[in-house]
This record gives C-alpha cells, structure tokens and sequence, in this order.
C-alpha cells in the first residue's frame, strides 16, 4: 500500500485501506504514515488507537509515523503519551529519529526551554538531526540567544553543511538583525559552503518543467511574470500582505516584496495556471521548504483561481484550497 501520493490523504488510500480485511503491523504504519505527511495529525493519533484495539503490535516506524503526525499538528499532550507508551508498555528503546521527533514537537510547540532539556537529559549524544530541528524552531519564534547557542553546536558537527548556516540566516532576517546574516554570509565564504538554491517543479502535459528563483529563460517567461503580477494584484485585493521576514537581505521593503514574489514555487503556480485547463489541479515539488510567504501567498491564489494546488516541499504536503491549506498553517 502506497499512501504518500498527491491525493489528499483521506480519498483512495483510505478506501483501500478500509476495504483491506487482514491488516498487518506495516499497513497500520503506512496509513499512520500517510496521515503524518499530509498534516493530518488528529486522524493519526485516532488510527493508531484503532490499531492498538485491534491488537496489533507496533513496532519502530509506527512511533516515528505517530510522532511525526504529532509534530506537524502541535499535538504535544499526544506526542508525549505516544513517546512514553513506546518504551513503558512496547518496551522498545527510543532511537535517535525518535528523539528527533520529540525535539521537533516541542520547538515547533514553542516550548523550547523544555526542547532543550529534553536533548540534555537524553541518553543519547544528539546527532545534527536534533540540533536542526531545534535551530529551526527558534527561527520559527525568533530566540536568537538560545539559536546561537544550538547553531554553534551545528557547526561543530557539520561545519560545511549549508542548511545550518541558512536556518541562523533566517533566524537573524526575522530578527531584523542584518550584521549577524552578514557574519553568517563570511563564514559560508571563509568555509567555501555554498547554499542550494531553490527548485520547483511542475508537470504539464507528461512534460516536466523546473523553475528557480528569479528564473528568466523559460519561454514563457513575459507570460509568466504577467500572470505573476495579475495574480498579487488579485490576492492583495482579497487581503493578502507580503511578509518580508523572509527575505534575508536588508533592502526597501518594495524590493523585498518585489523579490519574494519571484520564488520558484510562485514562477512554477504562474506557469500552472497559464498552460493548465481551468479546473485542474495544480502539483508542484520544491526541494525546499516553503516559505511562509509563498504559502500564504498560495492560499489567497488557491481561492482567486478557484483551483486546488498541492505543493510537496521538503517537509511534507501541502494541499491548498477555497483558502486554506491541509497544514492549518502549522509545519
């Protein structure tokens, strides 16, 4: 059973699921699974239980599927009864993905004093993983003192990995301190790290089409910054306004807007919405993790264009429609 697809994960997966009369310890998982990756963190926890009544046993990837759900929906009372029943009623040992969920939990939560007690207290020595999820979290709520700390942690265990530098980067940018994303900037030259840019793509006709940042050399290139413009002028009419937090350089705010609109995964819906029938679902993958901007930005479009648009980023699925997304703006 395959649930990580572009439908939303209660249509096929669910009825082949329901209708599957023997189900074993890895379709329980898949289907916990699924739930996680589209957001659906409630249905998750409920399906696990369900699972638990039937008395099939979990095991490993159960767990990380259930607190990976918990994680992306801020169930935190859940994430901690699922992690603590693991080892007292499973007896099965944590292992580092494990803690790495929890620590995602509790700093997506914003409960980042009790993150970092909980990676002090572990019996393991957290590897890079559990750092960057906690580096990530005081980006989300914007405690530069204790990311610094974490930051310096990462750097100690990969120092020529660009994502750590990025995530202070974005730290500093929504702090609105431009000296310390200048520092950041010096570092990656003095280390030669270089970050990767930006990708989307989007598939019209069995044909797929990739898009950068800024990107200029699609043939349609006039079309498609027309339709850029048609659709902000639209969607700042319904009420949308740029968030130019996550740009991460110190310019005027018209600039930054300017160059927020210009994300891949914008070009890429743009594109969409000029090649595909109306009525069609827009897909795209980016190889990032979207921006706060774009998906508020989707949102607005999903509704002014009357079209569902599913976005796969880095860190899950995002399926966009009437306004509002499958996320609850919480990922």
């Amino acid at each position: 059973m395959y649930v990580p697809t572009w439908q939303l994960c209660n249509r096929e997966a669910v009825k082949v699921f329901d209708k599957t009369p023997k189900r074993d310890v890895v379709l329980w998982t898949a289907m916990i699974l699924g739930y996680a990756m589209h957001g659906c963190g409630k249905e998750a926890v409920r399906l696990f239980e369900q699972m638990q009544s039937s008395g099939t046993i979990p095991d490993e990837v159960t767990f990380i599927g259930v607190l990976s759900a918990c994680c992306h929906s801020g169930l935190v009372n859940d994430g901690w009864q699922c992690f603590n029943d693991m080892s007292q009623l499973y007896h099965i040992m944590p292992t580092m993905d494990h803690y790495c969920c929890m620590v995602d939990l509790l700093g997506r939560a914003g409960h980042l004093d009790e993150a970092m007690d909980f990676i002090n207290r572990m019996p393991l020595k957290p590897e890079a993983a559990v750092w960057r999820s906690l580096l990530g979290a005081c980006g989300n709520h914007i405690n530069v003192e204790l990311g610094e700390h974490v930051a310096q942690r990462l750097f100690e265990l990969e120092p020529e990995k660009a994502a750590n530098y990025v995530l202070l980067s974005n730290l500093y940018a929504k702090a609105g301190k431009w000296d310390g994303i200048g520092n950041v900037r010096k570092m990656m030259k003095d280390k030669k790290v270089k970050k990767k840019p930006g990708c989307s793509w989007i598939e019209v006709n069995r044909k797929v089409y990739a898009f950068v940042g800024g990107d200029r050399s699609h043939p349609q290139t006039e079309n498609i910054y027309a339709m850029l413009e048609t659709l902000s002028g639209k969607i700042k009419e319904a009420g949308y306004v740029v968030d130019t937090s996550f740009m991460l350089h110190d310019v005027e705010e018209e600039q930054k807007a300017y160059g927020l609109f210009h994300h891949s995964e914008k070009l890429a819906l743009a594109f969409g919405v000029i090649t595909m029938s109306p009525g069609i679902p827009i897909r795209i993958t980016k190889n990032l993790r979207v921006c706060g901007d774009c998906h508020s930005a989707i949102k607005f479009i999903s509704k002014t264009v009357e079209r569902e648009i599913f976005v796969r980023d880095a860190s899950r699925f995002h399926h966009f429609k009437d306004g509002k997304c499958s996320c609850g703006d919480y990922w």
